[in-house]
């Protein structure tokens, strides 16, 4: 048998985040029907790391679960829809795939999101685990209601910030 090499007891099973207690992860619901993709995965990775609280250290798991549901309504910007291409590669000789954005949205939904905040978060074991907190659902519907899941609306966040740019142009206009 092995050693312990230290004097302090070691936890049983890898505990990355406390489970109960005022820090326990909670629930969150966002709908993504007409919301712009870079800036929902932005947000949704934020809340997976856990930056949006206050006892955030980058390596400690501190972030909340989020359920996206309406992932087949989701919208690129510009010529987005054709021009971005996701590629994977099965590391075989012509084992490149490359599908369009337009061809994601149609076959898989959920990986558009699923993708994009992958992109937001750090290569390593944490991250991987804290995007297993990610649940995402190309319908309404989605199994979780028993953990009582609180709406967060993504429309209010970029509120202020299309309300300011609107009233700018409206200042332009009358002078």
């Amino acid at each position: 048998m092995f050693q312990q090499k230290s004097y302090l007891a070691k936890k049983v099973g890898a505990h990355f985040y406390e489970i109960k207690g005022p820090n326990a992860p909670k629930w969150f619901i966002i709908d993504a029907k007409d919301q712009v993709v870079g800036r929902l995965a932005s947000m949704i990775a934020k809340i997976i790391i856990g930056k949006h609280k206050t006892t955030y250290t980058p390596h400690v798991d501190t972030g909340d679960f989020v359920i996206v549901i309406n992932a087949e309504k989701v919208v690129f910007t510009r010529n987005k829809l054709d021009g971005k291409i996701y590629r994977d590669y099965s590391g075989y000789i012509s084992g490149l795939k490359e599908r369009t954005a337009r061809q994601m949205l149609q076959d898989k939904p959920e990986d558009v999101i699923t993708r994009a905040v992958y992109g937001m978060t750090n290569k390593s074991t944490l991250a991987n685990h804290q995007m297993k907190k990610l649940k995402v659902y190309a319908g309404t519907e989605h199994p979780h209601a028993s953990q009582l899941p609180t709406e967060i609306s993504v429309a209010a966040k970029y509120r202020s910030v299309f309300d300011t740019v609107t009233k700018k142009q409206a200042t332009f206009k009358k002078a």
